[in-house]
């Protein structure tokens, strides 16, 4: 047993638990990455020093109190704080990449003790490689924020227990062509807010997030079956007919970002919100690439630019968010 669980000079595996016997409390800055956890999903380790570095400035002794939690059950919510998805080790010379941690039921517990529970939300759907990289997005768009005084970031559990409502919602839609109505629900990858904070006030923003790893094809004729034009179908509805107004109480805009895999995916899909759109362009739908989530997996740093960067869109100009 203790062969399996140490590797050959002795260290414990990446991939195994082992507990040494050591109790663990929960202290703040652990609590602060059970809470981004829970918000955003499974996460790089280096996100996660990012989110406590005020608290915590050495990574060395954040990243090895990391693996304590990873590995330690000894604590008072009955069992260890922190997985490694098994996923994240199926790729490509993986032990050279950054760990990738999720919540367990006992951080769930701690954090409910602690009355720092969110009401719980549905997250994404799909496989965990998707799931992943939702999270990267939305985090990385967080940390983002932490950085500039000027914008506040506004969770996905705030805006649906403030409109108590769902992620999911139906929406009503002509077929492309026919012109018939069809009716499926809508389910954005994520939902979140910026808070903008001017001189003139705050002003507020939010954003339906879509991460497309070219899993489903941009076109097709079937409309039971999910594809990026039905989703743009779906949107033109949700925004233009003010669905999301209704669904999520919200007066402010709301756009959509897109987050791709590779170039010529983005592209295949601007020409396909471009011929939609036509003349008048589309203004509300914003395309970005993320490379990491190409054929060859590696959990990337934090993205910034999708904070302070530049996104594309069909006949209209490019787009900040980070400006009000």
């Amino acid at each position: 047993m203790v062969a399996e669980r140490h590797d050959a000079i002795g260290r414990r595996k990446r991939t195994t638990p082992t507990s040494t016997g050591k109790r663990l409390t929960p202290q703040e800055a652990d609590l602060i990455w059970f809470e981004k956890l829970y918000e955003h999903g499974s996460l790089p380790s280096s996100y996660l020093l990012a989110f406590t570095r005020h608290l915590r400035r050495s990574d060395k002794r954040a990243s090895e109190r990391l693996t304590d939690l990873f590995n330690e059950a000894e604590t008072k919510h009955g069992g260890r704080y922190l997985e490694r998805p098994p996923q994240q080790f199926r790729t490509i010379d993986s032990r050279y990449n950054q760990l990738v941690y999720e919540a367990t039921d006992a951080a769930r517990q701690a954090l409910n003790d602690a009355g720092r529970l969110a009401e719980p939300v549905a997250g994404p759907s799909g496989p965990w490689l998707h799931r992943f990289m939702v999270s990267c997005v939305t985090a990385s768009i967080e940390l983002g924020t932490l950085e500039r005084p000027d914008l506040t970031y506004i969770p996905q559990h705030r805006i649906l227990a403030r409109a108590k409502a769902e992620l999911r919602y139906p929406v009503t839609f002509a077929e492309s062509g026919s012109g018939r109505s069809i009716t499926k629900d809508l389910m954005p990858d994520a939902v979140f807010g910026l808070e903008y904070h001017t001189d003139a006030g705050s002003r507020f923003r939010f954003f339906a997030v879509e991460c497309d790893r070219a899993t489903e094809p941009a076109t097709t004729t079937n409309f039971n079956r999910k594809s990026w034009l039905r989703s743009l179908l779906q949107y033109r509805s949700y925004i233009g007919n003010r669905g999301y107004q209704d669904h999520l109480e919200l007066t402010a805009p709301l756009l959509v970002l897109t987050v791709v895999s590779d170039e010529q995916r983005l592209d295949r899909m601007l020409k396909v919100t471009s011929d939609e759109a036509g003349a008048h362009g589309n203004a509300y739908m914003l395309f970005q690439v993320a490379s990491d989530f190409g054929p060859v997996f590696r959990p990337p740093p934090a993205m910034t630019t999708l904070l302070s960067g530049h996104w594309r869109r069909a006949g209209a100009p490019n787009f900040r968010i980070d400006r009000s």
